[in-house]
C-alpha cells in the first residue's frame, strides 16, 4: 500500500501545500492560487483538497502531515528577544504575543481543528526546523547523490542561513547563523527603505538595482557606509547587523529611519513614487553587498562540505543576481535551486523530510530533477473550456492540430501582439514557466513597455525574461547550462549587444530603459543581463513547439515570458482566472489548450480560413 504524506507551509505568508506519495512529489500548490489573495497565509485547505484529488486519495489514505517549521521553538526566539531588548521591544510584544497566545502557541490544535474540516482524524503530524524543510526541499528533488546545501532566508524559528551537507537521504546541518543576523532581513530592510512592500518587493528592489550608477560617488559612499555601519561580513560569509540601525526585532517596522536618514541622506521613499538616482543608487549598493555575501557562503560550503554540487533554498536563493555571480565564479562543477526557494516550497521539503529522514526512506536521483519542471498545479480538461465559452457567451476558434495553431500564434506575436498562454498543469512556485504565462515578442521594442503599463498595470522599469529554446541558451546568453526554473541572471552575448550613448548612466531613467540595448530589447536590462529560462522539449512540449514555431518564423527561438497576473493578483489557476485577465487588460488573444480566443475582429487574421468562417457565422 502506498505511504501518502502531505506537507504544509501556513500561517506566516505563501501558504501551501504539497503531497509526497512513495517518495513521488505528486502535487504542490500554493494558496493563493485558489482564494486569489496574493501571498494568502491562510491555512492551506484549497490547496490540500487540489493535491489530495490530483493524487487520487481520500483522508483516509493520508499516513502522516508535515509542518514546515518548529513554532514552539519560534516562540522561545521571540521571547528571548523580547527580554533581551526590553523596553525597546514593549510594542512589538504587545502586538505579537496575543497572537501566539490565543493562536500560534497551540498551533499543533489549530492544524488539527482545521484539518478536522477536511475529514482527517487522528493523523500524526510531524514538525521538522524550518530550516531543515528548506534544505530538504533544495537536496532531495536534486539530480545530485550529494550536495552542498545552501539556505538562507529572513528567519525560521532561530536560524536565519544553514550550510548542510547532504548525502543519500540525510541532510547534516555544519553552521547555522542566528537571529537577527539575517541577509534576508537585510535585504528586505532596504526593500522597505526604498518604498517597496516586505516579503513581496524584493524582487523589485533587485529590479531597480541595475540603475544604479556603479561609478557614481554617491553609489560608492552608500556601499561604504553599508559596510561600515550597518553590517559586518566575516570571511566565512556570517554577517552581524548592528542592530541600532533595525527596528525588525524589538517594533513594528524594519528600520530605525532616523538613523538611516542621518546615514545616507535620504528619507525613505515613499512607496508608489517615482524612484530617483539616490535610490537606484542604494538598490545597487546593497544588491552589490548581498552578492558578496552570498559569494562568500557558496565558498564556505564548497570548503566545509566538500563537494563538487551546491543546492540552494530559501528566499535569498530567489536572487537571481546573486545566483548568476555563483554561476560566473565556478565555486562549483553543478548547482540546483529549489523553483519554490521560498516559503511556500517548504511544504514540499517538510514532506521529503518525513519520508526520507522521518521514515528513513531511500532515495533515487532523477535528471534533470524530480520536481517535473514545477509543473505540480491543477490542470482543467476541454469540458471547462468549452463551459467558459457557455458562461461568458465567449469567441474562440478550437484547432485540430496544435502544430497548426503554434503557427498561427507565433504569426501574431510576430506582428506584435501579445498572448495569454494557459496550458497545462500550473506552476509551483512563484515564476511562470510556460503554462500560465503571458507572451511577447522579445525584439519589439515597444514590448517592455506595453507588457508593463498596458497588460500587468506595474511600475514601468521593470524588467522581463526571456524564455529560450534549450538548444539556442548559447546563442543568446553567456551561460553554459541550462536554466529551466528562471532563477539566473547572466549577460546576454556581445554580438546582440547595440552601442550605448556616452552619457548614458546620465540620461533619465526611462531614456535609458527605452534606449535600443539589443537586438532583443524586449528582454534586454538596462546593464545588458537578463533573468532567463530554458524550455527543454521533453519537459515542456507545447511551449517548445510554440517558440520553435516562432524561431521557424523569425529566426529567433526566444520570447518574453511573464506571469499570467496583473499587478496585485496572484497567477491565474482556473480557465475563468485567465479570461477575466484577458478581458481586463490590452492582451490581444488568449490561448486556452487548443482554444484561440479573441476579443474582436482582427483584420489581419481574415486571410485564415478558420476565423473566416467564425466571422462569416456572425
Amino acid at each position: 500500500m502506498a505511504i501518502a504524506i502531505i506537507g504544509i507551509s501556513a500561517f506566516y505568508h505563501d501558504s501551501a501545500a504539497a503531497i509526497i506519495v512513495d517518495g513521488e512529489i505528486v502535487a504542490a500548490a500554493q494558496e493563493e492560487r485558489f482564494t486569489r489573495k496574493k501571498h494568502d497565509a491562510a491555512f492551506p485547505e484549497n490547496a490540500i483538497r487540489y493535491v489530495m484529488e490530483e493524487a487520487g486519495l481520500s483522508c483516509e489514505n493520508i499516513s502522516s502531515i508535515a509542518f514546515y517549521d518548529k513554532p514552539y521553538l519560534k516562540f522561545e526566539r521571540l521571547l528571548e528577544t523580547f527580554h533581551a531588548t526590553t523596553p525597546k521591544g514593549i510594542p512589538l510584544f504587545t502586538t505579537a504575543i496575543p497572537v501566539w497566545v490565543k493562536e500560534k502557541l497551540f498551533m499543533k490544535k489549530m492544524l488539527r481543528d482545521s484539518l478536522k474540516k477536511i475529514g482527517f482524524r487522528k493523523i500524526p503530524i510531524l514538525f521538522p526546523e524550518h530550516h531543515l524543510s528548506h534544505a530538504a526541499s533544495a537536496f532531495f528533488p536534486s539530480p545530485f547523490e550529494e550536495a552542498a546545501i545552501l539556505t538562507i532566508d529572513g528567519v525560521g524559528e532561530w536560524a536565519t542561513t544553514t550550510i548542510c551537507k547532504a548525502t543519500g537521504n540525510s541532510i547534516r546541518i555544519l553552521r547555522e547563523l542566528h537571529f537577527p543576523h539575517s541577509i534576508g532581513l537585510l535585504y528586505s530592510a532596504f526593500t522597505y527603505y526604498c518604498g517597496f512592500r516586505v516579503n513581496s518587493g524584493e524582487y523589485k528592489l533587485m529590479g531597480l538595482a541595475p540603475y544604479g550608477d556603479p561609478d557614481a560617488q554617491q553609489t560608492i559612499d552608500f556601499k561604504e557606509k553599508i559596510l561600515q555601519h550597518i553590517v559586518d561580513i566575516r570571511e566565512d560569509g556570517s554577517i552581524l547587523l548592528n542592530m541600532r540601525y533595525f527596528r525588525f526585532a524589538t517594533g513594528l517596522r524594519m528600520t530605525n529611519d532616523k538613523k538611516w536618514t542621518a546615514l545616507f541622506g535620504i528619507p525613505p521613499r515613499a512607496p508608489e513614487s517615482e524612484p530617483d538616482q539616490a535610490y537606484m543608487n542604494l538598490a545597487f549598493a546593497i544588491q552589490q553587498v548581498t552578492e558578496a555575501i552570498v559569494l562568500k557562503l557558496a565558498q564556505t560550503a564548497r570548503d566545509i562540505a566538500g563537494s563538487k554540487n551546491l543546492v540552494m533554498a530559501g528566499g535569498v536563493a530567489l536572487n537571481s543576481v546573486a545566483n548568476g555571480k555563483v554561476i560566473e565564479a565556478k565555486l562549483f562543477q553543478n548547482l540546483w535551486i529549489q523553483p519554490a526557494a521560498g516559503d511556500a516550497g517548504g511544504a514540499v521539503g517538510a514532506g521529503l523530510c518525513a519520508w526520507h529522514i522521518g521514515l528513513g526512506k531511500p532515495r533515487i536521483p532523477v535528471s534533470p530533477d524530480a520536481m517535473k519542471g514545477a509543473f505540480l498545479g491543477p490542470s482543467f480538461s476541454e469540458n471547462h473550456t468549452i463551459g467558459l465559452m457557455r458562461k461568458y457567451d465567449a469567441k474562440a476558434v478550437h484547432y485540430s492540430s496544435f502544430d497548426e495553431l503554434c503557427v498561427d500564434v507565433a504569426g501574431r506575436l510576430d506582428k506584435g501582439e501579445i498572448a495569454g498562454w494557459f496550458q497545462g498543469r500550473m506552476e509551483f512556485g512563484p515564476r511562470a514557466l510556460g503554462n500560465r504565462s503571458i507572451l511577447g515578442d522579445a525584439r519589439n521594442p515597444e514590448m517592455q513597455k506595453k507588457m508593463n503599463l498596458k497588460i500587468k498595470f506595474r511600475e514601468g522599469f521593470r524588467p522581463f525574461a526571456p524564455t529560450v529554446l534549450e538548444e539556442d541558451i548559447q546563442e543568446y546568453f553567456d551561460v553554459a547550462e541550462p536554466s529551466p526554473y528562471m532563477l539566473l541572471v547572466v549577460p546576454v552575448k556581445e554580438n546582440h549587444r547595440n552601442a550605448l550613448p556616452v552619457d548614458y548612466l546620465k540620461q533619465p531613467l526611462y531614456d535609458r530603459l527605452y534606449h535600443l540595448r539589443s537586438d532583443i530589447p524586449a528582454i534586454t536590462h538596462i546593464d545588458f543581463s537578463a533573468r532567463i529560462q530554458s524550455v527543454c522539449k521533453k519537459t515542456n512540449y507545447r511551449y517548445w513547439s510554440l517558440i520553435q514555431a516562432f524561431k521557424e518564423k523569425t529566426g529567433y527561438g526566444i520570447l518574453v515570458n511573464t506571469s499570467f497576473n496583473v499587478r496585485g493578483e496572484p497567477i491565474v489557476c482556473s480557465p475563468d482566472d485567465a479570461y477575466r485577465c484577458f478581458m481586463r487588460t490590452e492582451l490581444d488573444l488568449l490561448v486556452i489548450g487548443d482554444y484561440v480566443f479573441f476579443k474582436k475582429e482582427q483584420p489581419d487574421w481574415q486571410n485564415n480560413q478558420k476565423w473566416k468562417q467564425l466571422f462569416d457565422q456572425d
